[in-house]
């Protein structure tokens, strides 16, 4: 008798069908279980784009409760192509007259017309920053060194004494001077120029020869030192610092940027003028709008995503992903409670909708532009309503400080967003442990049927074959 290789063969039933329909009999509990699945999955990804959205309003709301935020000031120049203002957090409200005498200036010295490549001379030069004072002779001026700072030494011999060479090789050394090479009309010279503004940033130039002459050839004639009558290379701009009257005080500065001559002010000289400039501080409204109208749409963005998650579909008689969920429900009912609420922290204003931001259908913010701007004329009212806070109840406070503080608590550890993401996911966990067990013993219970219809199918594979030869016995007695 042939063996029989698959079931079926033997009887000639279907038995690898009816297997496969027995085996999806016993799967139906894991499909439910998928769709069970499925289903956490999709509610867990819901609420992290809620926990993102939230976290977003949060932040909104915080950048209302920073003093910072309600600080920001605005400067305005009645000249700003000579004088400019940045205004810092402390910077006071209100105006500064200022007369610009004189710009702070850097020492300039250029050489004579010199041949690009060509030595400049051999031996060592030596700057000094300092001071130079014209007071006793102004022909042969002091130099007052400036305290802190060394000389520095540039020694140029043989192959690194080209104009182009010198040039990097003095700005190379850092000696607070700054080297280039200036063509005019006669052409190319050597521009040597302080790094930095002001009368103490001024420097002397001293060279030792190779050739031993103190003249103005060779590299005596990138000498500056006019105190002791050196001075081959011309004087183009003197050091000096800015004469400015702030508010009808003297102020000399050795830089343009006056940064601590009012508090919280950074002025900026660009150019000097007798006429008076009026420099006025104020509130950035503009900005503090802005922060007001993120905020806004932030609040709008959670409040629409968590309408979107909870609705019931009437027409196909359909709730969304998280229709009925009490974390959610509950957190957007304390929200619309906040934003249609009432602050009593103080000041002129009780209620979001008084400043423009008026709750309206489906739990958002429809923003009045004339309302928040007629608000900010009154910044310390509006402040209040979004960060005051009550000495006397720690809890009464402003309604901003109210809604970052029901975000943290969502947010939070232990809170409500938290916990439910941490149960979807035990569950999604547990689903699929339940799932791999399921997968176990259906694998058994396949290979047990398949046990037993193959041992069924031997017999009647049998049965098959004792039937065929006793017809066919019966026939032959039959003839």
């Amino acid at each position: 008798m042939p063996s029989i290789t698959s079931a079926g063969i033997g009887s000639g039933l279907d038995i690898e069908s009816l297997i496969s329909k027995l085996v999806a009999v016993e799967r139906t509990p894991i499909n439910q279980l998928k769709t069970h699945t499925d289903g956490l999955k999709t509610q867990l990804s819901a609420y992290g784009k809620i926990q993102g959205s939230l976290a977003a309003m949060r932040d909104a709301a915080a950048k209302l409760t920073n003093p910072d935020s309600w600080s920001a000031s605005l400067g305005n120049s009645s000249d700003a192509m000579a004088v400019t203002v940045t205004p810092g957090p402390s910077a006071p409200t209100g105006n500064v007259a200022v007369t610009v005498n004189r710009l702070a200036s850097a020492q300039s010295v250029s050489s004579k017309v010199m041949v690009a490549n060509q030595s400049v001379g051999q031996g060592s030069m030596t700057i000094e920053l300092g001071k130079w004072s014209e007071a006793v002779d102004p022909d042969l001026p002091t130099f007052d060194p400036k305290a802190g700072s060394s000389a520095i030494s540039i020694d140029f011999s043989s192959g690194t004494d080209q104009l182009a060479q010198a040039r990097d090789k003095i700005n190379a050394a850092k000696a607070g001077v700054v080297a280039s090479i200036v063509t005019d009309n006669s052409g190319p010279r050597l521009v040597i120029r302080s790094s930095e503004t002001g009368a103490s940033n001024g420097f002397r130039i001293s060279v030792v020869d190779t050739d031993g002459q103190n003249d103005s050839t060779g590299l005596s004639a990138l000498a500056y030192d006019p105190g002791t009558a050196q001075a081959p290379m011309t004087r183009n701009q003197s050091a000096g610092n800015a004469d400015v009257l702030l508010n009808g005080l003297r102020v000399d500065s050795e830089s343009n940027t006056l940064k601590d001559s009012i508090d919280g002010m950074t002025i900026n000289l660009l150019k000097a003028s007798t006429t008076e400039i009026n420099l006025s501080i104020g509130p950035d409204k503009d900005a503090i709008k802005k922060t007001i109208n993120d905020f806004a749409t932030a609040y709008n963005a959670v409040a629409t995503l968590m309408a979107d998650q909870t609705k019931y579909d009437t027409a196909n008689k359909k709730g969304a992903t998280l229709q009925g969920d009490s974390s959610i429900v509950g957190i957007q009912f304390e929200m619309r409670g906040l934003a249609g609420g009432t602050s009593n922290v103080g000041g002129k204003f009780s209620r979001f909708s008084e400043i423009g931001l008026d709750p309206s259908t489906g739990g958002v913010f429809k923003t009045d532009t004339g309302k928040l701007d007629a608000a900010l004329g009154d910044l310390a009212s509006l402040k209040t309503l979004f960060m005051g806070s009550d000495n006397s109840n720690s809890s009464n406070v402003g309604l901003a400080k109210q809604l970052q503080a029901l975000a943290d608590q969502a947010l939070g550890f232990n809170g409500r967003i938290t916990n439910r993401q941490s149960g979807l996911q035990k569950s999604i966990d547990n689903d699929g442990k339940s799932a791999e067990r399921l997968e176990t013993k259906v694998s058994l219970t396949e290979a047990r049927l398949r046990a037993r219809y193959t041992a069924l199918d031997v017999q009647m594979g049998k049965l098959n074959g004792l039937s065929t030869y006793v017809t066919q016995q019966l026939n032959n007695m039959v003839k």
